[in-house]
C-alpha cells in the first residue's frame, strides 16, 4: 500500500496568518507556486487554513485592499480539506476529485503540515497516466451553480 508520505512533496512552504499578502504573492513568485499552506506558528505548524493565488486575485486585488497591509488571515481559506500522513494516497486522489482540489496538504496527528500532495505529484510519483488523466479531468470540471 503507497501511502499518502509516498507521494507528497515534504515540508512545503507555509506562511503565517499574520503575514502580509505582499510577502506572501513574492514567495508564491519565487518558489513558483500558485498557494501556501497558512499555520498557526512555527513551532506547532498546525494547519490553519490555505491562501491562494486566486485568492490574491479576488480578494485584494479585485476589491482594491492594500497587499502591504493586509493580512493573510483576511483573506485565507480557514476551512482545509486534508488527509493524514499515514492514509493510503487514494484516500487524497479521492478527495481532490470529490473536492475539485489541485492539491491537498498532508498532515500528522496533531494536524501539523508534513507535506502536500499536487497535481504533479500524481502525474510524477504514481506514474500511471490514466489515473493522472481522471484526476486532472474530476478536479478541472465546472461546478455547475
Amino acid at each position: 500500500m503507497k501511502t499518502c508520505e509516498n507521494v507528497m512533496s515534504p515540508n512545503p512552504i507555509c506562511c503565517l496568518p499574520t503575514d502580509n499578502v505582499t510577502r506572501v504573492a513574492e514567495l508564491m513568485k519565487r518558489e513558483n507556486i500558485g498557494s501556501l499552506l497558512v499555520i498557526d506558528n512555527e513551532q506547532n505548524r498546525r494547519l490553519i487554513g490555505i491562501i491562494t493565488d486566486r485568492d490574491l486575485a479576488l480578494k485584494v486585488v479585485a476589491e482594491a485592499r492594500d497587499a502591504k497591509t493586509t493580512q493573510v488571515e483576511a483573506v485565507m481559506t480557514r476551512k482545509v480539506v486534508s488527509v493524514r500522513v499515514e492514509d493510503d494516497y487514494h484516500r487524497a486522489l479521492e478527495a481532490m476529485s470529490k473536492y475539485q482540489l489541485r492539491r491537498i496538504p498532508i498532515v500528522n496527528n496533531e494536524n501539523k503540515v508534513v507535506g502536500i500532495i499536487s497535481q504533479a505529484d500524481v502525474a510524477i510519483r504514481l506514474n500511471t497516466p490514466e489515473k493522472t488523466g481522471e484526476i486532472v479531468k474530476d478536479i478541472s470540471q465546472a461546478t455547475i451553480k
